[in-house]
Order: C-alpha cells, then sequence, then structure tokens
C-alpha cells in the first residue's frame, strides 16, 4: 500500500511504533530501492516480502534471500531498525578464490 508521500506502508507486527526502512536489490546495470514505513519488529525476510522486489525480478521469487544490513550480512530474521537499508545479495558468480586464480594466470601471462 502507498501511501500520501510515496512511500510503501508495510501491516507488518501489532506496534502503532513506524520505522523507515529501504530494501534495495542491485544489478550490474541498474538498482532498485524501495522506502517503506514498517511497523517496529519488522524482519529482513517481510521487508523484502512487503517490498514487492520479488515480483519485480522473477530471479529472487523461491529462494532464501541471502541479504544483509549497511553491508553486514543477517538473517532473515533479523529484526529492523529505523532507516536500516536492507540489501539483497546476488549469488557470486565465480567464487573468490577462482577470481584470484584467474587473476594470478592474466598477470603471469602479459608478465607482470
Amino acid at each position: 500500500m502507498n501511501s500520501a508521500n510515496g512511500r510503501m506502508i508495510c501491516t507488518t507486527g501489532m506496534s502503532t511504533d513506524r520505522i523507515s526502512v529501504e530494501v534495495v536489490y542491485a544489478l550490474p546495470d541498474e538498482q532498485k530501492v524501495v522506502a517503506l514505513d514498517c511497523a517496529r519488529g519488522t524482519t529482513i525476510a517481510q521487508a523484502i516480502e512487503q517490498s514487492g522486489i520479488v515480483f519485480l525480478y522473477p530471479e529472487l521469487a523461491g529462494r532464501n534471500h541471502d541479504a544483509g544490513v549497511h553491508g553486514y550480512r543477517q538473517r532473515p530474521d533479523f529484526v529492523l531498525s529505523d532507516h536500516d537499508r536492507v540489501e539483497i545479495y546476488r549469488p557470486l558468480l565465480v567464487p573468490p578464490t577462482e577470481a584470484r586464480r584467474l587473476r594470478a594466470r592474466a598477470r603471469k601471462r602479459i608478465g607482470k
């Protein structure tokens, strides 16, 4: 549901205290940011669901969301605070150890 100021309103929880959070999903060429006004006590999983991002990006449907708050990975049941930024992480295309190996091979080929 949208409020008059353009923020989506979560209906999670029974508390009348409200918090403002953002749910973010970034692709290489696009970033989607959804601002929400939620009930105090809203979890990461609830905020992601309420944001509607899963419906905009079908690749997110039907999987556990690897997510964090302000760059720190958190569990889906992590309770959000006012002004938190929920970031939905994409799976790595190449594991970090393999990426280092590939960079080392490339440097070796060019003689560095």
